[in-house]
């Protein structure tokens, strides 16, 4: 059954095979065999219980409200969950606990599906292996010692890599919503996308993941790091079950006003898609130093059966590429020098049980509450704003996202989609990983995905092969702002005939 489509999945409900309660019981019962790759930081087992006994009630009464009822669905712990403490993996959260919903959860619970649990993060989505959270490490199921088997072939056999020495990243800052998706504990997940942070773990985990446009989904109740970059993204393992759980929760929100009123029509994949009538771009500078050679190689391959498939492929150029990181560094660190002003140790946040002075409260509070990561972004996005620095660094960073954003309106009037790595290698080792300190992992991690933030377009990670050590790697697909519905449909199409391995937890 957790091998199943959404879609094959809503079929089985409505037709009696299985009970949602039962099938919630095996989600949980997943969830707990693969605990140890602390992907979860709470299991909503009795919340999840109930409302898979009201789902039950509904097909039972022949009023299924969509085909995600009775389907189990995880979030990443910076949504906000009414009555469910939600954290953002900080100390400073570790007691909150929300008195509403996020749109999109509350979009997910009108729908009928059942939230199983909040996933681990980066705290405050901060960097790109979820490695930086209270909650400790997630780790890939990848490379693990957890027995699995891609298709009918077993890769593991469940000897314990000593020490931990092939543990593998499971990307970030999304790496526990990745995790759940890969082992079968979920269905779909949640993720939070400001640079890339559900795209390279879904890469990573191999899994389809989707950053949707900017404005296409509301990002009320997401505990914001950049406001002008956040999109909720949704990761799943097939681009069908990405697409059923996108025409669910996008749409305009009268409390978010980014998002924008547009006539909304469902995303319908068809598998007769006629792939000769996309014309493929392929990024010339997305082909950077440190890139693997077995991703250069992917990235290749995909590009040519795309060709022989009679789709137009051409090499194209977005020259503002190579500034992305360092416009994002300055863009990021000054929206978190924002964002982070509320954490004050008053109204809620982690409070200092002695204080001498309201200023000793708001250092206290933010030296216990914040890792060193959030505490340097902070410091570094007030220097890049303070008056003599505020044209030199700020406004030059808006300057040159500027440029990024025209770069890929002028390449849209040329071809439909952009074909690109999502990160430069198979998932690394844990303990390599873990040796460069956050800034460089994520200038690094973040080459290929971070431009599609700056412009707001929709971007897709979809795994297309194994590498030789039969770890997965995956390949970007970008479209114009608003087009999910040609970004999914060659996406499928794409899937269809890569048909990557699922992996299947022994």
């Amino acid at each position: 059954m957790l091998k199943l489509s959404i879609s094959e999945v809503a079929s089985t409900l409505r037709d009696g095979k299985i009970s949602p309660i039962d099938l919630c019981e095996k989600c949980l019962s997943r969830a707990d065999k693969v605990k140890k790759l602390n992907a979860f930081v709470r299991i909503l087992k009795n919340e999840s219980l109930n409302c898979a006994s009201e789902s039950q009630i509904k097909f039972q009464h022949g009023k299924v409200r969509s085909k995600i009822e009775g389907v189990a669905i995880a979030v990443k712990d910076n949504f906000c969950t009414k009555g469910i403490t939600t954290t953002c993996s900080s100390k400073m959260l570790n007691d909150f606990v929300p008195t509403y919903n996020a749109t999109v959860v509350q979009r997910l619970k009108d729908a009928g599906s059942i939230l199983i649990g909040k996933t681990n993060m980066d705290e405050f989505a901060m960097g790109s292996g979820t490695v930086d959270s209270i909650h400790g490490v997630t780790k890939n199921i990848w490379g693990s010692d957890i027995p699995y088997m891609l298709g009918n072939k077993s890769v593991n056999d469940g000897i314990p890599s000593k020490g931990g020495t092939f543990e593998r990243v499971a990307g970030g800052s999304s790496g526990g919503s990745a995790v759940a998706v890969a082992t079968g504990s979920c269905f779909a997940a949640l993720g939070s996308d400001t640079g890339g942070s559900t795209r390279n773990p879904a890469a990573y985990c191999g899994i389809v993941g989707l950053k949707p446009t900017y404005g296409s989904v509301s990002r009320f109740g997401l505990i914001p790091l950049v406001n002008s970059m956040d999109v909720p993204g949704i990761m799943a393992r097939s681009v069908s079950d990405v697409a059923d759980v996108f025409n669910v929760i996008s749409g305009f929100d009268e409390n978010d006003s980014t998002t924008l009123e547009r006539d909304k029509s469902a995303v319908v994949l068809n598998d007769s898609f006629n792939i000769s009538s996309i014309k493929v771009g392929i990024p010339k500078e997305y082909h950077c130093p440190g890139m693997s050679p077995v991703v250069i190689d992917a990235w290749k391959r995909v590009a040519n059966l795309l060709e022989e498939a009679g789709a137009t492929v051409s090499q194209v150029s977005l020259p503002h590429t190579g500034y992305s990181i360092a416009c994002y560094s300055v863009l990021n660190q000054c929206e978190v020098a924002s964002n982070m002003a509320r954490y004050d140790g008053l109204e809620y946040g982690l409070r200092p049980e002695q204080t001498k002075s309201t200023e000793q409260l708001y250092a206290d509070s933010r030296k216990h509450g914040f890792n060193d990561v959030v505490r340097g972004r902070i410091l570094a996005g007030n220097y890049f704003l303070i008056q003599s620095n505020y044209e030199k660094y700020f406004m030059k960073a808006m300057k040159v996202r500027r440029l990024i954003a025209n770069d890929f309106k002028n390449v849209w009037s040329k071809v439909d989609v952009l074909l690109t790595p999502v990160t430069l290698s198979e998932p690394p080792l844990l303990k390599e990983f873990i040796k460069l300190d956050n800034r460089e992992q994520c200038s690094t991690q973040d080459y290929c995905t971070q431009p599609a933030n700056m412009s707001g377009c929709p971007a897709i990670s979809i795994p297309v092969c194994l590498s030789a050590s039969s770890l997965p790697i995956s390949l970007q697909l970008m479209a114009p702002n608003f087009q999910e519905q040609s970004l999914l449909s060659a996406s499928h199409w794409l899937e269809n005939q890569l048909n990557f391995p699922k992996l299947e937890v022994l």
